[in-house]
């Protein structure tokens, strides 16, 4: 078993263990009326975007995400959270000592030998969600689940899908397609972004992600027999049938998103052993994106 492969099948346990551990993290993590930028890079930035999207649907406060390298240093805000895995990566640590003063900063992050500890208001370690692959699972799906939970939008429901999405077996057929599009609604259009990565970074596809309605504004014209358009959460009326007359194939979300999540993650490891490539040491990629001068 891989370690991207071990890491993948845990993540429903670190969900409620991260869940359970949410309340004794409150202070450290938006209150209610904040107007917050979450930042990252590559997953995180991804996850960044679903909460932030979470977040202000929930009427919690006006909620922006940024790549960490395109943060808006014009613009102000009461808190900036910042998801990072390894601690270490540049855009972050800039973006964190650039804020220092102007706003309270809190850093979520796997490591706590790392320099994003010193450089963060506050940090939330979860090392026990930490991983061994270069390829990122449940260190993204768990920070997620901290902040969802702290929005109040976690159930042990969220939990029982994503064991089901280990479970269950995938589409039949579903590892032979030759390009695969991710679709999202709201906060599910960062998940959307992220199972697309999650493809490109483990088994080197073409891979594709929109917000849903955006798929019919000409990104559809790519799809043949051999395309798989993968939604998370509820399509839009008649997008389904619209692809499925393409003859491409259609794959319906059935679980919660995040566990829909979990299924496009196994679907990249499918595709990855299909291909004889290593998951743990995808092409060109490092744990951590540290630039030198």
């Amino acid at each position: 078993m891989s370690h991207a492969e071990d890491e993948l099948t845990s993540q429903p346990e670190c969900w409620a263990r991260v869940a359970a551990e949410a309340a004794g993290h409150r202070t450290a993590l938006p209150a209610t009326g904040e107007r917050v930028a979450i930042v990252g890079c590559g997953t995180s930035y991804y996850m960044a975007q679903a909460a932030a999207a979470l977040r202000e649907s929930a009427g919690q406060g006006e909620t922006d995400a940024f790549a960490a390298s395109e943060f808006p240093h014009h613009r102000t805000y009461d808190r900036v959270v910042a998801l990072t895995r390894s601690g270490t990566t540049t855009e972050v640590l800039d973006l964190l000592e650039r804020t220092k003063g102007r706003a309270r900063t809190t850093a979520v992050t796997a490591d706590p030998a790392t320099p994003v500890v010193d450089a963060a208001d506050d940090v939330i370690v979860l090392d026990w969600a930490d991983e061994r692959s270069v390829v990122q699972t449940r260190f993204a799906t768990t920070a997620l689940t901290l902040l969802r939970a702290h929005l109040g939008l976690h159930t042990d429901a969220v939990v029982a899908d994503g064991r089901t999405a280990l479970a269950d077996p995938l589409p039949e057929g579903l590892p032979g397609c030759t390009q695969f599009t991710f679709l999202g609604r709201g906060w599910t259009v960062g998940l959307a972004h992220e199972a697309a990565l999650k493809m490109r970074e483990a088994s080197l596809s073409w891979t594709e992600s929109y917000p849903a309605m955006e798929y019919r504004h000409g990104p559809i014209s790519i799809t043949t027999r051999s395309t798989a358009t993968w939604m998370f959460g509820p399509a839009p009326d008649g997008l389904a049938d619209q692809v499925r007359a393409t003859g491409g194939r259609w794959i319906d979300s059935r679980l919660d998103p995040l566990a829909e999540l979990v299924r496009a993650q196994r679907l990249a490891l499918a595709v990855a052993a299909a291909r004889g490539l290593d998951p743990d040491r995808p092409r060109h990629l490092t744990r951590s994106v540290v630039l030198t001068p």
